[in-house]
């Protein structure tokens, strides 16, 4: 940087407390640009000889040793001819007229080298006391420093307002450089490096004028004692000044690579965070020898203060897009299982549960992904998904072996751990036909014991991160509760639906005289075993027995309770008189039953059917069930009265014994409250005249089946195909 008028060069002492670092903004503005000179010289006659004037005026005219008075102003100037000012002088002199003049520039040699310099000058002509001009008198003030600032602080202001708007760093580092060395009337080339996050190595960070092999050769420079200007700086935190890098050991190991580039000094700065955490540094370079004067000190600190608040707008910036990222991220994240794991869940079969698992997985997480499960000692391969039917068809017909110590599945299968690779699986397999780059294989567990494994395969150049590797393994957790809750879940239909057929009736008897149907629709999907029950079953003397009955309660008790029943009507129905008796010895069954199998109460309808010639005789008896239908050859149904309690709840039974004759066509409807008490969208029931209407509406002389199906295809309009909450059984006797 060039001297300031005004000021003396000096050399920077390294024990000076007070250097860059401890000064503030506004003492570098004050160092960098001086202060303001005043130039007064007072000339005499037509060849302006100098008779007095201050050191400024001498210095500012680049007189170096010629500083003396007595003597014409053009043996003081370098270039009396080429700069006008002697004739302006003359024109002062001879008009008497005073003149200004503003910026005006002149070429001056200091001593050193011409530089240029504006001075803002008044030429006022000196009179005797008869009005004679005996000589001019020169004031002025050098507004060098002036307009020099003013450039400054055009560029600082367009460098703040590119950080304001968060300019690329890259951008506004370079900006800076160039701005410094356009400012600067010496060979200056400047320099920015970056710290890298561990703070261990300086980086490139912008550098315009310097060759790109010395770029690249310093890019990534480590930061340490004797690493250099910049290295050194960082270092110690603190200005590190090199005048001669020629001779300086803190260059040894890069000398050569500045002789090449042509740098012979370099003065580095570190650029320090606000919290004092190094950020990066602030070099200046010359391409000869020389040591900085206390401007070009004020000049680095200020612009390191400046790429300093760049780097932390850019830091600052960067952490919020990071952060933003990884909420992002997580979002999607959460999105993605959120939305595979009602995938999984949508119904309880086991296999469907592990396709969409393999659905769920390609492309998300990996283009190819098959899933295998343990069956009777061997794998099977139950679902696979791929970009295209054909890859997925390869990927199928490949079945890992279980037991194999090469291949991945087994392995994951016996270590129940996770297994990552950037490469093909060993053991055999159509890797190379579908370009498999890596694999991810988990386990899948249940309870601790593998039943399975998911295995991901990636045909891309960077396969599974520990990011994916994650996700995928939290799916897999997902998909293996999943799956285990459907093979729960099939295993305990699967019961229900065996323990309620061996409740029912596996097909209707052949009754002599008699057309017989029933219809079964239980509650809910069929974990639970349903309460109602219904059995037709022949007496030692040609008679047949009939049952239909409901037990309050679902599940293993209601079962139970169901088969204490059926099997005690079965059992003693051929011991016993009529119907009353046999009833009575239910209701004791039930009363002296262990407590462990169940109190709920029981409603049934049991009776005894006799064929004849002319129909079917029927006695029957209500104990607290609906009331049975009768549908006669009139198509007119009406409701069968016979009052009896509920049973199971009392040692005594209230019941009463009604008969009716079925004449060729007539029926017998019984039926639990699942049908009478059906609700439609409002909640209404179906109740017992819609019921009668429903049973009416069958044709003519209709059959049994044709009973039921008029009384449900009634409910099922009624309710609108909507779930149930009560069994619903129907039980028809039609005479013959």
């Amino acid at each position: 940087m060039r001297r300031v008028p005004g000021q003396h060069p000096h050399r920077p002492d390294p024990a000076d407390d007070s250097g860059p670092a401890s000064v503030d903004q506004g003492d570098d503005l004050r160092v960098l640009f001086g202060e303001t000179t005043a130039v007064f010289a007072s000339l005499a006659g037509p060849a302006h000889m100098v008779e007095s004037a201050n050191p400024a005026f001498f210095s500012a005219i680049g007189a170096g040793a010629r500083v003396r008075t007595g003597v014409p102003l053009g043996q003081l100037l370098p270039e009396p001819s080429g700069q006008g000012l002697i004739g302006l002088l003359d024109r002062v002199y001879r008009s008497g007229v005073p003149r200004q003049g503003r910026d005006a520039r002149v070429v001056l040699d200091d001593g050193d080298e011409p530089r240029e310099a504006f001075f803002d000058l008044s030429y006022e002509p000196r009179v005797d006391a008869g009005g004679n001009v005996t000589g001019v008198r020169v004031i002025g003030v050098e507004t060098t420093q002036v307009r020099q600032a003013r450039r400054f602080a055009a560029e600082h202001r367009a460098l703040l307002e590119q950080i304001a708007r968060q300019a690329p760093l890259h951008e506004v580092l370079e900006g800076m450089a160039r701005a410094i060395e356009e400012l600067s009337p010496e060979d200056l080339v400047v320099s920015v490096l970056l710290a890298d996050r561990d703070g261990r190595h300086l980086l490139h960070g912008a550098a315009p004028s310097l060759p790109d092999f010395y770029n690249r050769a310093v890019d990534g420079i480590g930061i340490g004692e004797g690493s250099g200007s910049c290295g050194t700086a960082a270092h110690r935190r603190e200005t590190v000044v090199v005048g001669d890098i020629a001779t300086d050991p803190l260059w040894d190991d890069y000398r050569d690579l500045a002789r090449r580039a042509g740098l012979a000094a370099c003065w580095s700065t570190p650029v320090l965070g606000r919290d004092g955490s190094l950020l990066g540094t602030f070099a200046m370079y010359h391409r000869t020898p020389r040591l900085p004067q206390s401007a070009d000190l004020a000049l680095a600190h200020l612009f390191a203060d400046t790429a300093a608040l760049a780097v932390e707008r850019q830091r600052a910036e960067a952490a919020r897009s990071a952060a933003e990222a990884r909420e992002r991220a997580a979002r999607e994240d959460l999105a993605f299982l959120l939305q595979a794991s009602t995938s999984l869940t949508v119904d309880l079969d086991a296999v469907q549960t592990l396709e969409r698992l393999a659905a769920s997985c390609a492309p998300r997480l990996a283009p190819l992904c098959a899933v295998d499960v343990v069956q009777n000692g061997r794998l099977r391969r139950v679902a696979t998904a791929a970009p295209d039917e054909h890859r997925r068809q390869v990927l199928a017909s490949h079945i890992p072996v279980y037991d194999a110590d090469d291949d991945a599945v087994g392995r994951v299968l016996a270590t129940r751990a996770s297994e990552v690779a950037r490469r093909a699986p060993t053991g055999p397999g159509p890797w190379q036909d579908l370009g498999v780059t890596g694999y991810l294989c988990i386990p899948l567990l249940d309870r601790g014991t593998a039943f399975g494994a998911v295995t991901l395969l990636s045909t891309e150049a960077d396969p599974f991160d520990g990011h994916r590797v994650a996700l995928a393994e939290e799916l897999a957790r997902r998909a293996a509760s999943a799956a285990r809750n459907a093979r729960q879940y099939s295993h305990r239909a699967s019961l229900a639906r065996d323990l309620q057929a061996g409740l029912l009736m596996p097909e209707l008897p052949d009754v002599p005289g008699a057309d017989v149907a029933t219809s079964y629709h239980p509650a809910g999907e069929g974990l639970d075993i349903g309460g109602d029950f219904y059995d037709v079953f022949p007496l030692d003397d040609g008679r047949w027995a009939f049952l239909l009955g409901d037990v309050c309660g679902r599940g293993a008790i209601a079962a139970t309770t169901t088969a204490l029943v059926r099997h005690t009507a079965r059992a003693v129905a051929p011991l016993l008189p009529g119907p009353e008796d046999v009833v009575a010895a239910v209701n004791r069954a039930l009363v002296n039953r262990p407590g462990s199998h169940g109190t709920g109460f029981v409603t049934l309808v049991y009776g005894r059917l006799t064929p004849t010639a002319r129909g079917l005789d029927v006695e029957l008896v209500r104990a607290g069930h609906t009331l049975p239908l009768h549908l006669d050859a009139r198509h007119t149904a009406r409701l069968v009265d016979a009052p009896g309690s509920l049973l199971g709840i009392s040692p005594d039974t209230d019941v009463v014994s009604r008969t009716l004759r079925l004449a060729p066509r007539e029926s017998l409807v019984l039926y639990t409250d699942g049908i009478t008490e059906a609700r439609d969208g409002s909640g209404e029931q179906f109740g017992e005249k819609r019921l009668a209407d429903a049973v009416a509406g069958a044709p003519a002389r209709p059959s049994a089946q044709q009973v039921v199906d008029s009384l449900t295809r009634a409910v099922r309009d009624f309710t609108g195909g909507q779930d149930i909450d009560d069994d619903r059984a129907v039980l028809v006797l039609t005479a013959t």
